[in-house]
């Protein structure tokens, strides 16, 4: 397999655990298929011959897209189609950009296009244009609108609820509920998954705590959540904050760095959730300053998307195996065939059983110098 990032070639020949192709892929039949949207006709492709599969991933500020989605995608690809071309572009958040890097890669004759939108909503374009030529699309972590074929991703709205659940056990367990308020910094307004994250939290958390302050962040951006917690501080008093609702583990940076210079020592800091276990994440969670994350196991879901790129794009029925396939409505109402993995909620107390045991991060990358005398590290090393 080949693979080309933003457009420029290198060749790529990469080894996928036995343990990969989460998904059998079932030949079906030779032939054309339609698309969701019409009677456009697709020419099928074999694995022999391999054909060509662009791959968006829609921004830099979350660690995971360069350090894990894409290196796990173009292995999995690898395995499966091994004669396969990967073109590849991240659009670093900038929906003008992956528009026009989507129209590139179907300008070069991709294939099947897999897709993880900057903004839902504007990527219908991008779906419709790559549907009329023909182009079956896999929304990736975010569920495009405009017609997608297939949607890989995590049950998002669980992903609230365990953040939100999660919050609620350790204000429980410090004594303080009642004490004081919460502070609620979701996602961008923009990516549809924040939405799905805010609500699950809701259903956790109305009713229960107090929430004195919420704000959706633009871009997911840190220095946004900084700002933002800087100004709920100012309006609620530092000491009446008993909780921080963040929806990952960047804006948490900037959530603790606010309480910091506010000046809140570690230990007086209070829970603050996060999400994608980062490495700096998991570091602060050892260290005491942030309370949990949020563990979602980005291999399989890459496999799982190269597995249905290559079934749309050799005319493959889709058989899930271990995984459940289910149908997800889109904007429209449509049904969409998915996978939705399940989220895993993570505290210093499970960091071994998790992050560790499934290789996402060995004890040397988390206990670096800075972090080799908390407790954890101590004992794990």
């Amino acid at each position: 397999m080949s693979t080309r990032r933003t457009f420029t070639r290198r060749a790529a020949t990469l080894a996928l655990p036995a343990a990969t192709a989460a998904f059998a892929l079932l030949v079906s039949g030779c032939g054309s298929l339609t698309t969701t949207g019409g009677e456009t006709e697709r020419e099928t492709h074999s694995l022999e011959e391999g054909f060509h599969v662009g791959l968006l991933l829609p921004e830099l500020q979350t660690a995971r897209y360069e350090a894990f989605d894409r290196p796990y995608f173009e292995e999995a690809l690898a395995e499966l189609c091994p004669n396969c071309e990967l073109s590849y572009a991240n659009a670093d958040q900038d929906v003008d950009e992956q528009q026009t890097q989507a129209q590139a890669m179907l300008t070069d004759g991709v294939d099947v296009l897999v897709l993880g939108a900057v903004d839902s909503q504007a990527a219908a374009g991008t779906v419709n244009e790559a549907q009329s030529q023909g182009v079956p699309v896999v929304a990736y972590d975010r569920l495009a609108q405009g017609g997608v074929d297939m949607y890989v991703s995590f049950d998002n709205v669980r992903v609230g609820q365990v953040q939100g659940q999660a919050l609620l056990e350790a204000i429980e367990q410090e004594g303080t509920a009642g004490d004081g308020q919460i502070v609620m910094i979701n996602g961008s307004p923009t990516d549809p998954n924040a939405a799905d994250f805010k609500a699950g939290a809701h259903e956790i958390l109305d009713g229960q705590i107090e929430i004195g302050q919420e704000f959706d962040t633009p871009d997911w951006s840190p220095d946004q959540a900084n700002s933002q917690m800087e100004g709920a501080i100012t309006s609620l008093g530092v000491d009446e904050i008993i909780g921080v609702y963040s929806a990952n583990d960047g804006m948490a940076s900037g959530i603790i760095s606010a309480l910091r210079s506010a000046g809140v020592d570690t230990e007086d800091l209070p829970p603050v959730t996060g999400q994608d276990a980062e490495l700096h994440g998991i570091q602060r969670i050892i260290a005491g300053e942030q309370y949990m994350t949020v563990y979602k196991a980005i291999r399989p879901e890459a496999e799982i998307a190269a597995a249905m790129a290559v079934a749309l794009a050799t005319g493959q029925d889709l058989d899930a195996g271990e995984y459940t396939l289910t149908d997800v409505e889109d904007a429209d109402g449509e049904p969409v065939p998915s996978v939705l993995l399940e989220p895993i909620a993570v505290t210093e107390e499970n960091i071994g059983d998790t992050v560790v045991s499934d290789g996402f991060y060995s004890i040397e990358e988390i206990c670096t110098d800075d972090y080799a005398d908390t407790e954890f590290c101590q004992e794990a090393l």
